[in-house]
């Protein structure tokens, strides 16, 4: 089959033939229509990523159909389409995953790819209101999003919410995943032309988080936030901690702009402010993400789409961070 494959750090995946992957009695192989880039990709291509080896094929996110099974496999889907759950092992426990969890596309092959292999527990019928493009931007995007928001967040129709950095496509995920709840959205970024576009889509306002002090524009406006939704760190959690009305909840999913400096302490204890850590999410969430983005016909925003012998056109795009919602690749 073909493949991009990742072959040394600070380079980009290249296709080249692979070979088909053959599933273990309680896996599957999926042929991949398409496939959808992550930050985490572009992390791992510049050695920025915990357990790199090499080569790999990347790619967590990715929609098509069972072509095989493993022996202990009864197959469900009969040539219907399928998404992956890129979270794989993630454990009994719904707080947190387990030492064996992993992701897709790194340290196993991911979809990049004509076909990838994966356990069947992790293989779910596709909303059927979704393109192709759409439903391979969804699955890292989506359950990340909702754990944060609803699991880690407790997201309530009362909230005055803040997504910071939006644009990214876990954020503008996050955005289209509240929108619904009735909770009134407000969103940062360091673009203009992204806080109209997340405007046009619901948010009440947003911020330009380079200019100084942005928050104290924030708290002018609203008052504070009872929940924010963070990728930053760096800099914008610091300003987020400012940003938080008392008894406020920050559920941080990334780390895009490093350590973090400039936080006191004191914000934190005596604005009674909640902390919480986030990470994709467990299968009870990925399951309730695909119900709430049926239920609300919820369609992720696809920024562009590649072929898979453009990758390398696709990681400049996301290397450039102009774009808006998801990077997809065209598998077939």
């Amino acid at each position: 089959m073909k493949a991009a494959v990742l072959t040394q750090l600070h380079a980009f995946p290249v296709v080249q033939a692979w070979p088909d992957p053959v599933p273990a009695e309680s896996e599957v192989v999926v042929r991949l229509s398409h496939a959808a880039l992550n930050r985490r990709d572009y992390w791992i291509t510049r050695g920025l990523y915990p357990g790199i080896r090499l080569p790999v094929v990347l790619g967590s996110d990715g929609v098509g159909v069972v072509e095989k099974t493993g022996s202990a496999v009864a197959d469900p889907w009969h040539n219907g389409r399928v998404l992956i759950n890129p979270g794989l092992f993630w454990g009994d426990d719904p707080r947190v995953q387990s030492r064996r969890f992993e992701v897709l596309g790194l340290p196993r092959d991911g979809t990049f790819a004509e076909r990838v292999v994966a356990p069947a527990e992790n293989i779910y019928p596709a909303p059927a209101h979704l393109s192709d493009e759409e439903a391979a931007a969804l699955p890292l995007a989506g359950v990340t999003a909702y754990r944060a928001l609803f699991t880690r967040g407790e997201l309530q129709p009362h909230d005055r919410v803040l997504i910071t950095g939006i644009g990214g496509g876990v954020a503008t995920m996050v955005l289209q995943l509240a929108l619904p709840s009735g909770a009134e959205i407000w969103v940062t970024s360091s673009s203009e032309e992204k806080i109209a576009r997340a405007v046009e889509m619901g948010a009440r306002g947003g911020f330009l988080y380079t200019e100084k002090g942005w928050y104290k524009q924030a708290l002018k406006h609203t008052g504070g936030f009872s929940l924010i939704i963070d990728s930053g760190g760096g800099r914008s959690l610091a300003d987020a901690v400012e940003a938080a009305d008392f008894a406020g909840r920050i559920v941080i999913f990334g780390g895009t702009q490093g350590p973090v400096e400039g936080l006191l302490p004191a914000r934190i204890f005596w604005k009674q402010l909640d902390l919480r850590g986030s990470t994709m999410g467990s299968p009870a969430d990925f399951e309730a993400m695909l119900a709430w983005v049926t239920q609300h016909r919820i369609r992720p925003v696809v920024d562009s789409v590649f072929s898979l012998d453009e990758v390398e056109k696709a990681f400049d795009r996301i290397a450039g961070k102009a774009h808006m919602g998801k990077i997809v690749l065209s598998i077939s």
